[in-house]
């Protein structure tokens, strides 16, 4: 039986161990968070024969943010070393369209443990701590099995499941809070200074450049909304449920922006001391995430990288 810490998971991204997928198969179109198109299949112009990426340090400058804030939940490692076995594309052609077709599958599966995980530690929820341990088990069962098999996963319908299962995680959380309901609302660049969004539902909400300065989402459920550009600065997100570190990358904040303590403060916010790497990792770097994909207030994942131009 799986534990439910993220690195026993391993739901953390080691992208030494992975032969930089999200720089291969995924495809992205220029934009603000990328300089280029590339197609899926398609390796990124910046991805050396060893795997790294050739302008990590500068990624941002050089027009690619969309990378540091990708988050393949420890996907990547698990399909180039257990399910793939440590086959490259580049050591076994053959193998590389399936093994294109696994990760976004992967990815998914990876994200919906990251949410399990959560929901287990949560004692609200304890009620409902039998369902969320068997979804996980399941879902980790699944991640173990075959390329063929991982290939042909319908996705979509255990997404659904494990979603009823966070929904009502949820719940229970919330309860008590009376927080408003703003799933799936249009909050783009809305002025949402000093708000009272303690407990609020923001499942798959859009806050891309809101001003959320000095705002109160203590317990708010923040899955899948979209933090891009945002800003935190100042903000309470203590306690806040299913929030990712691929949300906080794309979001601005600052030293004052109090976190849960599972997350880490991202480097490029002001007033945050970060350690030198010891060495440049392969890919993209690992903590970080892209938090728009699939379905507005359900788990995210197509596993692809998708920006809509501004």
């Amino acid at each position: 039986m799986p534990g439910t810490n993220p690195r026993e998971l391993g739901l953390l991204a080691d992208c030494e161990s992975c032969f930089g997928l999200c720089c291969v198969a995924l495809p992205f179109s220029a934009s603000a968070d990328f300089a280029m198109d590339k197609d899926a299949g398609e390796p990124c112009r910046n991805l050396r024969d060893d795997f790294r990426c050739s302008i990590h340090q500068q990624l941002r400058q050089r027009g690619f943010a969309g990378c540091t804030v990708f988050d393949c939940f420890g996907a990547g490692q698990k399909v180039s070393q257990v399910t793939f076995e440590g086959r490259s594309w580049r050591e076994a052609p053959g193998t590389a369209r399936q093994l294109y077709a696994v990760f976004p599958v992967m990815r998914q599966l990876h994200e919906l443990l990251w949410y399990l995980a959560e929901a287990l530690s949560l004692e609200a929820a304890g009620e409902i701590h039998a369902e969320l341990r068997r979804a996980l088990d399941e879902t980790e069962r699944l991640t173990r099995e075959s390329a063929d098999v991982l290939e042909k996963v319908d996705v979509a319908a255990h997404r659904a499941e494990v979603n009823t299962l966070l929904l009502r995680t949820s719940e229970l959380v919330r309860a008590g809070h009376r927080g408003k309901d703003r799933r799936g609302a249009d909050l783009i660049g809305a002025r949402l200074r000093g708000a009272d969004l303690c407990g609020a539902n923001l499942r798959g909400a859009y806050l891309i450049g809101a001003d959320l300065r000095g705002a109160d989402l203590r317990q708010a459920d923040l899955i899948g909304a979209d933090l891009r550009g945002a800003d935190l600065s100042g903000a309470d997100l203590t306690g806040s449920i299913f929030l990712t570190q691929a949300q906080l990358n794309a979001a601005k904040g600052d030293a004052g922006t109090r976190l849960p303590p599972a997350l880490t403060r991202p480097s490029h916010w002001p007033g945050t001391r970060t350690e030198p790497a010891a060495r440049p990792a392969r890919g993209k770097p690992g903590p970080g995430g892209s938090g728009k994909s699939g379905h507005r207030g359900e788990p995210r994942g197509t596993g692809g990288r998708r920006s809509r131009r501004r």
